[in-house]
């Protein structure tokens, strides 16, 4: 969810309003390892070890997906991979999020990012939208933007996970109601999972942030990872 120097400050403004009204109760910092021993701290869980047909995943979003501002490897779709393994699927995570991307922008490049996979992904997690509230686009475009989208993913019979994005309050409530109703509209109307707000439980804790203010951090990745793993398990797991 990349931002150029522009929409920087508003950027900032609108995610610090956004701060107020993230969903659920805000976490606490992620104990870090050197701390694991600790008689509060759970053991790690045992690993599973890898079997069956391999499950892929195309995880197609913007910088929430790519990873901006962290090493390779610590990506979301990254964390929620060595999670998925961990459990003993082996499910490979294609990243195909692309810092900066509207959901205009990934309109028009999904038939390309599908077509150049080696097959067909068991299931797609898709996630847009953040850019366009940054850059205040009229809800009904980013609405037809991802329906575009989920149409495509179910033409193809491909199940989705879609991770949803919040309005700030400062946008106004009429832009507020308009936006913030798209995601769940959109995956009852195309039988997509929802997971409401990607940054719900991260946003607004600093521990969890990068110094933007936008963007997780490796322990707020982490944390998201935790939420949406068992998720994407549960989709895959269905899909046989």
């Amino acid at each position: 969810m990349t931002i150029g120097r522009r929409a920087y400050g508003a950027g900032l403004l609108l995610l610090q309003a956004l701060l107020l009204t993230s969903c659920g109760p805000q976490p606490t910092a992620v104990t870090n390892t050197a701390a694991a021993a600790t008689p509060d701290v759970p053991a790690p869980p045992a690993i599973t070890p890898v079997a069956g047909p391999e499950r892929s995943v195309l995880a197609f979003g913007d910088s929430l997906y790519a990873g901006y501002g962290l090493a390779r490897g610590q990506s979301l779709p990254d964390a929620i991979q060595a999670r998925l393994r961990a459990q003993g699927l082996n499910a490979l995570i294609v990243n195909a999020g692309v810092s900066g991307d509207t959901s205009a922008a990934g309109r028009q490049r999904l038939s390309f990012a599908l077509d150049n996979l080696k097959r067909k992904p068991d299931l797609v997690l898709l996630g847009l939208g953040g850019n366009d509230v940054l850059r205040q686009i009229p809800p009904t475009e980013t609405r037809a933007n991802l329906a575009a989208m989920l149409g495509e993913l179910r033409d193809r019979k491909i199940p989705v996970i879609l991770t949803g994005m919040r309005a700030p309050p400062n946008l106004g409530p009429d832009y507020v109601a308009a936006f913030d109703r798209i995601y769940p509209d959109l995956a009852k109307e195309y039988g997509a999972t929802l997971y409401p707000f990607i940054l719900d439980g991260v946003i607004g804790n600093r521990s969890l942030m990068q110094a933007d203010s936008i963007h997780p951090n490796v322990t707020g990745v982490t944390r998201i990872a935790d939420r949406l793993a068992p998720i994407v398990a549960e989709r895959l797991k269905e899909g046989g």
